[in-house]
Order: C-alpha cells, then sequence, then structure tokens
C-alpha cells in the first residue's frame, strides 16, 4: 500500500515525460484532424448550394428576359 502510494507521488523520469506528452500530441492531432474533415464538407456543402443557387438565380432571371 505505502508502495502504491510511493510511486503515485514520485516524480516522473524524462521517458515518462516524453511518453505522456507524445500520447497528448498523438491525441490533439488525431481532434485535429477531425476538424478539418468537418471544415471541408462544410466548405463543400457551401460550394454545393452556392453552386445550386446560382443556377436557380440564373434560371429565374432568363425567365424574367
Amino acid at each position: 500500500m505505502i508502495t502504491l502510494l510511493k510511486n503515485r507521488f514520485r516524480a516522473l523520469t524524462p521517458l515518462e515525460v516524453v511518453t505522456r506528452e507524445l500520447a497528448e500530441a498523438s491525441l490533439q492531432k488525431l481532434e485535429a484532424e477531425t476538424a478539418v474533415d468537418y471544415a471541408k464538407s462544410v466548405v463543400d456543402y457551401n460550394n454545393a448550394r452556392i453552386n445550386r443557387l446560382e443556377a436557380h438565380l440564373a434560371q429565374h432571371t432568363e425567365e424574367k428576359k
């Protein structure tokens, strides 16, 4: 029990710190990649929407001539 408490509160070794930071950086990279995927899909959605609306506007303008 005492050994468990000592291990819990001891200073981390440099290798342990590097390992922990690497895991955090990998997780943050994955989260950022997910955000990029989402942002790209929003851009694609709005491009399709703009194209649809421009086509509708062009058709409406042609009908009025």
